[in-house]
């Protein structure tokens, strides 16, 4: 999940094609549909982004009691409103009529605490959850943006690798050479430097020792001649998320899946090429496309159907772009990669988004 930020923007405003009361403000790649004349190209607004929860007050000021999701009404989510995809709300809320949105938009100003509005963080099945302890040596997952949310992470023509985001919830796995100790954790608690306790009944210590993760991490580890290695993967299955890719979670090898792979080498953390390190001793996320970056060709890998199964059972969520030799971005402050997503994934009915 990305982090959230309530920036100002400013819009590019296109016809919208089925209805004539509505256009499209474009912010980044994304688009949002908003009544026709409320904003030119040029102009400056505010773009709340999806996964945002937003305060009751803002939302009855925005004329948007009860057309938001969740149990509460009050969560932003990607919608088509007569045929075309809208992705977050474009608007310019009455507690910042003072604030001078061209500069802000200059500056990058977060707006989010001032509005009142907080990320969406999905409640955590039992089957996720579990006794926690701290884990300050534990290698950390990113966050990861959307390209469309920030185009100018990759540069048209850049060597890149478009590998399938899979719909489960990503399982974090240290290795600590000195000892042999392994910690385990979700990407939530990993963020709150948290490790899970050994449980068999714990979904992604199932998936760990059912797919011997430890023991390919402490081989790796040699290889390296790293002090700690980390393995990220996805684990899946029914019972985990709402695509199950056919893996039955009732088994004790649940489906799982690595993404990446860091290691701490000389006393620095490198991200390493997951297919390189590991292909012949762990299940990967399918390598979609090798080659120059081009956004369309990005956004057209993303939709389709998913190649986990093999069989095609059901949408696919989008891919995670890398660029081929991995590099530093200014765009992200960190690594450069970053995520594109399906419309139809976005749009799905009765979809979990658990992490």
């Amino acid at each position: 999940m990305s982090t959230l930020r309530v920036t100002a923007e400013v819009l590019t405003v296109h016809e919208h094609p089925n209805a004539d009361a509505l256009e499209l403000a474009q912010v980044g790649l994304y688009r949002a549909v908003v009544a026709k004349g409320e904003y030119r190209t040029g102009d400056t607004a505010v773009y709340i982004p999806e996964q945002s929860v937003l305060p009751a007050a803002l939302i009855e000021e925005l004329g948007l009691t009860g057309r938001l999701a969740g149990s509460n009404a009050d969560r932003v989510k990607a919608v088509r409103l007569r045929g075309e995809l809208s992705q977050g709300i474009v608007c310019r809320p009455k507690a910042l009529a003072d604030v001078d949105l061209a500069r802000a938009a200059l500056d990058g100003t977060d707006f989010a605490d001032l509005l009142g509005i907080v990320k969406w963080v999905p409640p955590i099945p039992p089957t996720m959850n579990g006794d926690v302890e701290s884990a300050p040596d534990l290698l950390p997952w990113v966050d990861i943006e959307n390209i469309q949310r920030f185009p100018g992470i990759f540069e048209p023509g850049e060597a890149v690798v478009l590998t399938e985001k899979l719909h489960g919830s990503a399982c974090l796995l240290t290795y600590f050479a000195e000892d042999g100790r392994v910690q385990v954790s979700s990407k939530g608690f990993g963020a709150k430097s948290l490790a899970l306790k050994e449980d068999p009944r714990n979904l992604y210590w199932r998936a760990v020792l059912g797919h011997g993760v430890p023991e390919t991490a402490a081989r790796l580890a040699e290889r390296l001649g790293a002090r700690r290695v980390g393995i990220f993967g996805e684990v899946f299955g029914a019972g985990v998320q709402d695509l199950s890719y056919g893996a039955d979670g009732r088994r004790s090898t649940l489906g799982y899946a690595v993404f990446d792979v860091s290691a701490e080498i000389d006393g620095t953390v490198r991200w390493l090429d997951a297919a390189e390190l590991l292909d012949g001793e762990l299940p990967l996320v399918p390598r979609l496309y090798e080659g120059p970056y081009d956004i369309e060709q990005v956004l057209e890998v993303a939709s389709g159907r998913e190649t986990v199964s093999g069989r095609e059972l059901h949408l696919r969520e989008g891919v995670v772009i890398r660029p081929a030799v991995e590099r530093y971005s200014p765009v992200t402050g960190g690594r450069a990669i970053a995520k594109a997503v399906s419309p139809a994934y976005l749009t799905r009915k009765g979809g979990t988004e658990y992490e």
